[in-house]
């Protein structure tokens, strides 16, 4: 990512993302049944179909599917989707595209998920804001779960639905005192869409730099607990802390 030699801070956060290290699954999964696979809006209205479908969100499908089928060869049990499944009038198209609407294709869990083996596994929260926790159900569920300390989280955007994610969990395991609760966003497995300035100014909205959303969003994560890798491999290099 290109940035102007006037913001030192950008480049020191391109240093940072191009630094980052993998971890091996071995790693997160040693004890598979505490481990967490959550994906937020991997679902055809941001990947496929709709106004606010984007190619950089498409090519998350496959590394967010091949990292499912891991986690499951390796154990683990718990797999959630959180997905944006909009009432028609929802309060959100204000400042977005009408999108995701309840019933439609956009609101379907894409095909690369929707078809693994082990899907009738998938806990489905919809969720009608940015928000994972607001009326999903998806607090009760992990209430329900106390043995979980370990969370992966995979999906769209970066800065929007994935850092909401990601900040909620590592926020709820601060406030409640969970101790050795994780939170690991492996960058390879998320990811914002992109909008030009010109593109912006066309279609009446703000520009949305991709890129450098992507980066800062990470780095603002890590600097509040989360732990962000490149991605999750399956050999045994570049392991993390085992607990």
């Amino acid at each position: 990512m290109n940035t102007d030699e006037t913001y030192p801070g950008l480049q020191l956060i391109d240093q940072w993302f191009d630094q980052l290290e993998p971890i091996s699954i071995h790693a997160l999964t040693n004890d598979p049944k505490r481990v967490a696979l959550i994906s937020t809006d991997m679902i055809n209205g941001f990947c496929d179909k709709g106004p606010l479908a984007s190619e950089r969100v498409r090519r998350l499908m496959q590394p967010v599917r091949q990292l499912f089928l891991d986690c499951h060869g390796a154990g683990v049990e718990h797999f959630v989707l959180l997905q944006d499944t909009h009432h028609p009038e929802a309060p959100e198209f204000d400042a977005w595209p009408v999108h995701c609407v309840d019933g439609t294709e956009e609101s379907r869990t894409i095909e690369e998920l929707r078809t693994l083996p082990f899907a009738s596994q998938f806990a489905v929260f919809e969720k009608n804001s940015l928000s994972p926790s607001i009326g999903t159900g998806f607090e009760e569920w992990l209430e329900e779960r106390p043995e979980i300390n370990k969370a992966i989280v995979v999906g769209n955007c970066t800065d929007l639905c994935v850092y909401q994610l990601a900040m909620y969990l590592r926020m709820r395991a601060n406030a409640f005192n969970i101790s050795g609760f994780r939170v690991v966003v492996p960058a390879q497995a998320v990811d914002t869409y992109d909008l030009s300035t010109e593109e912006a100014v066309s279609a009446g909205t703000f520009a949305h730099p991709g890129e450098l959303y992507h980066r800062l969003f990470l780095h603002h994560l890590v600097q509040n607990g989360v732990e962000v890798v490149s991605k999750v491999t399956t050999d045994a290099g570049g392991q993390h802390h085992v607990d």
